[in-house]
């Protein structure tokens, strides 16, 4: 028996026309405002939550090794037929514990989560925070998006803010060096989003000016 995941309900069923939505934008449309902030050399990547496998895709071309996290099978297939020529590793794994990936012991440069994290509510919140930071090497990156405005009938979603995600991260050693806030890409009425960009580090790094060069390096700004 399946146990039931909440915070992908109605994705299932509705998996070609969301599949087909996210493909109209592109990996460097959504993440404009931190892509400058990916790792000067290829790494490990974990999209956690991949959908369609978009932003897989797009990294795989970049020359990144990726792991791809999706929870609901038919948007797992859909990533599957129209990627399957790149190579990505497809895992049927969610949060907020990733067991499947944790057991793999595995640890990753960069980590996506898009559009995800608002389907968990706060103990969740927690748990997947701890989850992912154990999922990050030493000076690697995660990268993230909120979703604010009205949820869609038949979803479950919270408006988490961003300064509650980037604190619950400090809590954990990954440390925020970039947040921004603009409008949705598909241009939906009240929607927008938080992005947001957190380094791991065993230390704290200093918070008195950001060395671009350094953040992707993975040193202390």
């Amino acid at each position: 028996m399946t146990t039931e995941i909440p915070g992908v309900a109605g994705y299932g069923v509705n998996a070609a026309a969301l599949a087909a939505q996210y493909e109209s934008i592109t990996f460097e449309e959504v993440y404009r405002d931190l892509i400058h902030f990916l790792p000067a050399s290829p790494v490990s990547v974990l999209d956690i939550g991949a959908g369609s496998g978009r932003d897989a895709a797009a990294l795989t071309c970049r020359g990144y090794q990726v792991v791809a996290v999706e929870p609901t099978p038919e948007l797992r297939r859909e990533g599957q037929v129209r990627h399957g020529a790149l190579g990505i590793e497809w895992v049927d794994d969610h949060l907020p514990t990733l067991k499947v990936t944790r057991q793999a012991k595995r640890r990753f440069g960069l980590i996506l989560l898009g559009a995800v994290w608002m389907h968990l509510d706060l103990p969740e919140r927690k748990a997947a925070m701890e989850a992912v930071a154990g999922l990050v090497v030493d000076g690697g990156q995660v990268f993230m998006s909120l979703r604010h405005g009205p949820i869609p009938a038949g979803r479950r979603m919270f408006d988490v803010s961003a300064e509650e995600t980037a604190n619950l991260a400090a809590e954990h050693g990954l440390y925020c060096h970039s947040r921004c806030e603009r409008e949705d890409a598909l241009g939906r009425s009240g929607v927008r989003w938080s992005f947001l960009a957190l380094q791991r580090f065993t230390l704290k790094p200093r918070t008195d000016g950001l060395d671009e060069d350094a953040v992707r390096a993975g040193r202390p700004a």
